[in-house]
């Protein structure tokens, strides 16, 4: 007999999460199965990806499962690759509070991929490496996407006929709010300069030569090169959709559109692959190359279908929805929407700020699930008079309030600052790097 029938009356909280997991896995018109197939040609070997299945919200409970597609593409070395593929995941997770409903973990997963990437480069520095990686980490549960990114890789949808781009673009060539950020902050933005004083080439920051705003590692470039990414949730409709993946090597020939007309009407793994030759055949192999592609079927749909083709208005109603957004732009606006129409993809969240107070004080009814004596990074637990609010400036440390968190660690705290240009907390060097 089992032990708990000999214990008299099941608690009502007991009772109450056991109905919000049944609520769950009723939810059969969320469940979608993957396919998916990948494809590299590697120039410098610092390209990796991650791909993994059978990840559980619950451990042992595979109605939990959900799963995880990313792309590391390196620079100045593979060692800050490598790292953030072996740790990012484990990172991101341990930012995520237990016993929490599948609603309650998805809408906790935009804070917590904040947490993940910045402890991941906080730990990755720690060990004195000098090298530096995009990231484009994806994952996946039933018919919610959720990407993070850093960097220049880039992934997109397309679902609906229409193509949506869920991932920025940190290149500072072409992200002028990140120029900005990057110059208050203490950096010098610029091209190189050749005899005579022209200029040439993309803009990059100085010292370091870094092409790119956002990145993990790249310790000899600056502070000011943070590793807090860019966040986008979107659900699926019905009609499911397939999902490209890929890193510069690609995107730097092929745009979107091409990338998915190269790909229709075949499978997963053929898609890869094509994709991939056909970047390779515009310029030769001159950076690695690297694509996975994925099919969202929902479950009701046994035999995987090919997306229609692109429609010639581009993304019609739904421009408004998917617009590449300022960096500093709440998505709040977006439950005040009056457009309702069932059955289309809809975007849960998006923000690509910058700025920790912003990121890890976010403002959904689950925000009360995160513990408030811990650390919001790296999730030491604290002592209430040990924190320093993401809100406050580390002189006011000790005059803050409860209700002034989330709190972080003094390591973390340094960082933050140093991200911010308000102190060094790394060497710099003049290395240059692309």
């Amino acid at each position: 007999m089992n032990s708990r029938s000999k214990s008299g009356p099941v608690p009502l909280a007991e009772l109450l999460k056991r109905e919000g997991i049944k609520g769950e896995r009723v939810r059969e018109r969320d469940k979608c199965e993957l396919v998916y197939g990948e494809w590299a040609q590697s120039k410098k070997g610092e390209d990796f990806t991650f791909i993994k299945l059978d990840c559980e919200r619950i451990p042992d409970d595979p109605l939990s499962n959900f799963s995880v597609f990313a792309i590391f593409d390196g620079h100045n070395g593979s060692m800050a690759a490598v790292y953030a593929k072996d740790n990012l995941l484990s990172n991101i997770l341990s930012a995520i509070p237990s016993n929490l409903t599948r609603d309650e973990w998805l809408s906790a997963l935009p804070r917590a991929l904040v947490s993940g990437f910045v402890k991941t480069d906080k730990d990755f520095q720690r060990e004195g490496l000098i090298s530096g990686s995009t990231v484009t980490f994806v994952i996946v549960d039933g018919n919610v996407i959720t990407v993070g990114s850093v960097g220049d890789s880039r992934a997109v949808l397309e679902a609906e006929g229409s193509i949506y781009y869920l991932s920025a673009d940190h290149r500072l060539e072409e992200n002028e709010e990140e120029v900005e950020r990057v110059t208050a902050s203490g950096g010098e933005v610029g091209r190189l300069n050749v005899v005579g004083s022209t200029q040439v080439g993309p803009l990059r920051c100085w010292p370091g030569g870094l092409c790119l705003s956002r990145s993990i590692g790249d310790s000899d470039v600056g502070e000011f090169i943070v590793p807090v990414p860019h966040v986008k949730q979107v659900k699926l409709s019905s009609t499911g959709g397939r999902l490209i993946i890929c890193s510069d090597g690609v995107w730097d020939v092929l745009s979107s559109e091409m990338a998915f007309n190269f790909s229709r009407a075949l499978t997963p793994e053929a898609a890869a692959t094509k994709i991939v030759k056909e970047a390779v055949q515009v310029k030769g192999l001159r950076d690695d190359t690297t694509c996975i592609v994925v099919d969202i079927i929902p479950i009701e749909k046994l035999t995987p279908t090919i997306p229609p083709a692109p429609k010639k208005q581009g993304m019609g109603v739904f421009k408004h929805m998917f617009r590449m957004k300022r960096t500093c732009e709440s998505s709040s606006s977006l439950h005040d929407m009056d457009y309702h129409e069932p059955d289309v993809v809809e975007e849960i969240f998006e923000e690509g700020s910058a700025c920790l107070a912003r990121r890890l004080h976010t403002e959904y009814p689950i925000r009360n699930i995160f513990k408030l004596f811990m650390c919001a990074i790296c999730q030491t637990e604290l002592r209430p008079s040990e924190g320093v609010s993401v809100h406050a400036d580390a002189s006011r440390s000790g005059e803050l309030r409860p209700w002034d968190g989330p709190f972080l660690c003094c390591e973390c705290q340094e960082k933050r600052e140093a991200m911010e240009g308000k102190r060094h907390h790394r060497r710099h060097s003049s290395s240059s790097s692309d």
